[in-house]
């Protein structure tokens, strides 16, 4: 098995559509399993990353929805 493969950008600069895409693809690999205990939990620990980023974005975007909506924030 191949070992998780190490980001090239922190998950902090990711994108949205960039940070949900590798966070798909840590989902499928540790469904998959045959990994070992180290790498199922690095995966983890990276699917933990790009779950906040994403939630990160989804906030930011709900708050600028909101103050358009309601413009006397």
């Amino acid at each position: 098995m191949a070992e998780p493969k190490k980001p090239d950008t922190a998950a902090e600069n990711l994108s949205y559509e960039a940070a949900r895409e590798e966070l798909v693809e840590v989902v499928r690999r540790l469904e998959q399993g045959g990994s070992t205990l180290e790498e199922s939990l690095a995966l983890w620990e990276r699917g933990e990353q790009l779950a906040r980023v994403c939630q990160q974005w989804l906030d930011g975007a709900r708050k600028k929805l909101d103050a358009a909506l309601d413009p006397d924030q």
